[in-house]
């Protein structure tokens, strides 16, 4: 698979799609937009999202918190906001940890 400077990207995958399973290209591109779409909307709606073999993203609730400049030292509250945060499968980190 020939891929864009470092990056997976959609039309990536979607050309891995065409290739690998026969579809077309357009309706690669759409079966790749689809799922990323419900993967957005599932965290849009608070639900994490599991990938087997894969890897997890989780969202998290972070408190208020009181935070520093760096530079002036001055303290600033951090508002309370919502993180998503990615947790490779064993698989995937295994797989990585091969290559390396």
């Amino acid at each position: 698979m020939s891929r864009s400077a470092g990056t997976l990207t959609r039309a990536d995958l979607a050309e891995t799609i065409n290739r690998k399973l026969g579809f077309s290209r357009v309706e690669s591109l759409a079966l790749v937009e689809s799922v990323l779409t419900h993967m957005c909307d599932a965290l849009k709606d608070g639900e994490n999202v599991k990938i087997s073999g894969f890897g997890s993203f989780v969202l998290r609730d972070k408190k208020e918190r009181i935070g520093r400049n760096p530079k002036t030292g001055v303290e600033v509250p951090i508002t309370p906001r919502r993180v998503m945060t990615f947790r490779a499968s064993q698989t995937l980190r295994e797989r990585i940890a091969a290559e390396s």
